[in-house]
């Protein structure tokens, strides 16, 4: 479903497909497992391999974005391609997330 990639200050997960409620928990368990067990200070998620998002793979980065501000983590996301990035601003959490 997905690549990790870490480097001493950043890891980056790319994860492929469609993030929805059929793989959304596991995404989550995958981010934040990557965030608990991590010591580099930011989290990038590539989202150039991602087509399609519902609700529950939105939830998944929201969740996951929370757990970094509360680890003191930077959390960003990347690559987000236009039919994507209209789900966040559709939802205003283009506001929220730092977006490359």
């Amino acid at each position: 479903m997905q690549a990790v990639l870490k480097n001493p200050t950043i890891t980056v997960i790319r994860p492929q497909g469609s993030l929805n409620a059929a793989n959304a928990l596991e995404f989550q368990q995958d981010l934040t497992k990557a965030l608990a067990q991590n010591t580099s200070n930011r989290l990038l998620v590539d989202l150039e391999q991602v087509e399609a998002l519902d609700s529950a793979g939105l939830m998944a980065l929201v969740s996951a974005l929370k757990f970094a501000q509360d680890l003191g983590r930077q959390f960003s996301l990347c690559s987000v391609s236009p039919s994507i990035r209209i789900v966040f601003e559709l939802t205003q959490l283009d506001k929220v997330f730092d977006i490359f």
